[in-house]
């Protein structure tokens, strides 16, 4: 009986929402910015930003599996977990295993700080970021080339990550794409269902979110 295990619903609609918009819209800021379309590049940051403070307030305020204390584990769990990959340690995580934890915490914050920077960046003369006013011409400069050198930093994590997706697949068996569209995952059927946070609450800390954003932006123009 202890070998049975359940489809258990592990992610709310609000954290797959917020992943897959995320995907989404990195492609689309590459792609605005291959094309020199500018405007659009800041407009998609912008959201991006918006998305970004959404999922940290979601991370204090939301379901247990998405809120950050639930599933930040300790650097040593997050070794342990890595040294004992071939054995198939951590593969009943309900939510985020303790090594993807510490990655999801990686790239949020060098999408912060690609957001961030991007409110600052002047792509060229007639194109910059809507605080870029603010900055003189040598500050400008610094923050833009980080914008550019982050891209790459956060261009390499994606790959990563991305890798360890197709690790886990090809010599665990573990589909860490599927939780992550239905939102369930086969568990033990002695696994504790996690509390999922309401979907209308989730899009009140969006609105908040967005409008903060907003303010900072039309406040700064």
């Amino acid at each position: 009986m202890s070998g049975i295990k359940l489809s258990i619903r592990v992610w709310d609609a609000p954290v797959r929402l917020f992943h897959w918009l995320l995907v989404a819209l990195v492609v689309a800021l590459y792609v605005s910015q291959f094309l020199d379309l500018m405007w659009l590049h800041y407009r998609l940051g912008e959201i991006t930003l918006s998305l970004l403070i959404f999922r940290l307030l979601w991370g204090v305020f939301g379901s247990e599996t998405a809120r950050f204390a639930t599933f930040l584990a300790s650097p040593r769990a997050a070794l342990a977990h890595l040294a004992g990959f071939r054995r198939g340690i951590g593969a009943d995580s309900v939510g985020h295993n303790p090594a993807g934890g510490w990655m999801v915490v990686f790239l949020l914050f060098l999408l912060f700080a690609q957001a961030l920077s991007g409110l600052f960046a002047r792509a060229d003369p007639h194109s910059a970021g809507p605080l870029n006013h603010f900055l003189s011409k040598p500050a400008s400069d610094l923050v833009s080339a980080f914008h550019a050198w982050n891209f790459d930093v956060l261009l390499a994590a994606i790959i990563v990550h991305l890798l360890a997706i197709i690790a886990y697949a090809v010599i665990r068996g573990e589909n860490l794409l599927r939780p992550m569209l239905s939102g369930k995952k086969r568990l033990p059927a002695a696994t504790r269902v996690p509390r999922l946070g309401s979907s209308l609450l989730a899009l009140a800390l969006y609105l908040l979110a967005a409008l903060f954003v907003a303010a900072i932006v039309t406040g700064g123009r």
